[in-house]
């Protein structure tokens, strides 16, 4: 399905947006945590499993082993790049579809359960978003709606004004960059009241914490600094910290510097990831 460029969500996602290595480099990194959260769902052999906002489809494989052989897992998503991405790594029983979640072609009350990981903040309406996603669960059917960083990260253990510092430059970037207020960016920590606001019964959250300390294995440097010290923070950030400020945090970055945050015998890293989890009301 080709998707118009022009179809995008509040934070510039179109058909023609392609950020598959960030993508895979989160997958491999929270793999442990995100099946973890997988596993609180009890899905059944049998039941037919939605994830919306594939990305690059590593979930799909994680979901086809909880329904097994006789269920059913779709993944969707919007970016062309992630669509053919996710197909290449897709198990038997997985099917992946190109497709905007407000327009979706697939068949209302068709899912047992959706799942969706650090999707709906990129929505300009998550609540039109959740309620779309609701018609297409069975009565009794579940959505669940993974987050991550609800709670600020910690990085430098030793030095929380620097971390501050970064933390509210990258805040800044993307307020300037998506034309965002403060109230818009971190409007994502609602998701309890989203998925009461949108209907959902029996709502339910619980918070998994990404802990990592030194020495960090090779996928979790791999994410670190490509993903975080390269990808979110970089360059971008000079122009919102202090020049003494920036060349600090350049150093603890850069993995040939003898100050390297990863060498570090304290480097001790956590990252939040929350799991909202709402029902239909069953007939």
């Amino acid at each position: 399905m080709n998707l118009p460029a022009s179809s995008h969500g509040r934070l510039g996602d179109t058909a023609a947006r392609d950020y598959s290595r960030k993508l895979q480099l989160f997958n491999a990194f929270a793999r442990p945590e995100l099946r973890q959260a997988i596993a609180t769902l009890a899905l059944k052999p049998g039941m037919r499993v939605l994830d919306a906002g594939c990305g690059t489809g590593e979930a799909l494989g994680w979901l086809a082993a909880e329904v097994g052989r006789e269920g059913t897992v779709v993944g969707m998503d919007l970016a062309t790049a992630h669509i053919a991405a996710a197909r290449a790594v897709r198990p038997e029983n997985a099917w992946v579809i190109q497709a905007d979640l407000l327009t979706t072609p697939l068949a209302p009350a068709s899912f047992d359960a959706i799942w969706s990981v650090n999707t709906f903040n990129h929505l300009h309406d998550p609540l039109a978003a959740v309620k779309a996603a609701t018609r297409l669960l069975r009565p009794g059917g579940r959505i669940a709606l993974g987050q991550s960083s609800l709670l600020p990260d910690m990085y430098f253990a030793w030095d929380s004004r620097l971390e501050r510092l970064t933390n509210e430059a990258v805040r800044q970037y993307y307020r300037h960059r998506y034309q965002l207020s403060e109230r818009g960016l971190t409007a994502v920590r609602s998701l309890v009241g989203l998925l009461r606001a949108a209907g959902l019964h029996n709502v339910t959250a619980r918070t998994f914490m990404i802990e990592r300390v030194s020495p960090v294995s090779a996928q979790d440097e791999h994410y670190l600094v490509e993903a975080i010290f390269q990808s979110t923070w970089g360059a971008r950030l000079r122009p919102y910290l202090l020049k003494e400020d920036y060349e600090q945090l350049t150093r603890l970055c850069d993995p040939e510097h003898p100050d390297f945050a990863l060498r570090r015998p304290d480097f001790h890293f956590l990252q939040s990831f929350t799991l909202v989890v709402g029902a239909v009301e069953p007939e």
